[in-house]
């Protein structure tokens, strides 16, 4: 028997009895690779994902809010970490992670490309994109990666809480004036496709699925992963006092969930191809970043190769 095709049978039933893959295990190099793409573009929408809402630090309508947006913004920055380190057990340095990113070669959450005009955006962001990312990460909790799922763990704890605060941001508008209430519904109609769209393309059109879903890197489809979001969010819909702006979204007695309308998917591909509303701006955001750190990071490399040689010679006189 070929010794190839006894690893991989033999990586495919540690799998299928849900064993965790570890980063010294052996694997096909299409694993290692799918899961590089994936927790790269998932670090990169975690870091990208701080600029729509870095926009309204100063501009939070008290100090309450600006401190736990910026509570969040932090979280998210750490969220980036945890998922560039996890990505560089697979031996991906994560100078070259970042490179694809700046270059445009590797891509990041289309939802990140929308602009933030108003307070209730950011209550938008939070109650909706993060709502869906929560439903997409769950699940990555039980992903066949040891620490990609371990990873995921903390993160989805905090990911709750950035829920709750949009929820909460939203509740409070809608309790308040005509205009705050508009601002509410204007935001989540902004922000109700493209949340939907953040699952990726229908199942039928997703040519990676397939083979995350029989290595279990995903453990549900994109179409139902979207599903369960929407059944979830339409009763919190209902609390705000609020439509979601789908005239065909009504609830299926038989399936027992919501059916909606067609998404508009010429948008999504046009988002995640560059042409976005701010697809521009992000990355020149990103790029400016990296670069005014670049004095930080040459200093820390430096520092930790002194810090080495001090203890060399500790070591060499003991």
């Amino acid at each position: 028997m070929d010794s190839r095709y006894s690893l991989e049978e033999n990586f495919q039933n540690r799998i299928d009895n849900e064993d965790k893959i570890e980063p010294r295990d052996w694997m096909p190099e299409a694993y290692r690779k799918t899961l590089v793409r994936q927790i790269s573009q998932h670090a990169h929408s975690e870091i990208v994902g701080m600029l729509p809402e870095g926009n309204w630090i100063s501009r939070a309508p008290s100090l309450k809010r600006k401190l736990a947006l910026l509570a969040k913004i932090q979280d998210e920055a750490g969220h980036g970490l945890y998922l560039y380190s996890a990505a560089e057990t697979l031996g991906t340095p994560r100078s070259e992670m970042i490179d694809a990113l700046h270059s445009g070669k590797a891509k990041y959450s289309s939802i990140f490309n929308y602009p933030t005009l108003n307070w209730a955006d950011m209550g938008a962001i939070g109650w909706l994109v993060d709502g869906a990312a929560i439903v997409n990460q769950v699940a990555l909790t039980r992903t066949s990666y040891g620490p990609y799922s371990r990873a995921m763990v903390r993160i989805c704890k905090e990911e709750s809480f950035h829920q709750r605060q949009g929820f909460d941001i939203l509740y409070t508008m809608s309790q308040g004036t005509e205009a705050q209430k508009n601002m509410v519904q204007d935001a989540v109609n902004r922000w109700w496709w493209p949340s939907l769209m953040m699952f990726g393309p229908s199942d039928t059109d997703s040519p990676n699925s397939a083979q995350s879903m029989k290595w279990k890197i995903k453990r549900l489809s994109n179409d139902e992963l979207r599903q369960k979001f929407i059944d979830m969010t339409v009763p919190q819909a209902a609390v705000l006092g609020i439509t979601l702006p789908d005239p065909e979204l009504k609830f299926n007695k038989e399936t027992q969930h919501y059916d909606h309308g067609e998404i508009n998917w010429d948008e999504f591909y046009q988002v995640i191809a560059g042409n976005g509303p701010c697809n521009i701006e992000r990355l020149a955001a990103r790029i400016k970043a990296h670069e005014d750190g670049q004095w930080v990071r040459e200093a820390a490399v430096a520092y930790a190769k002194k810090q080495n040689v001090k203890n060399q010679e500790t070591k060499s006189i003991a």
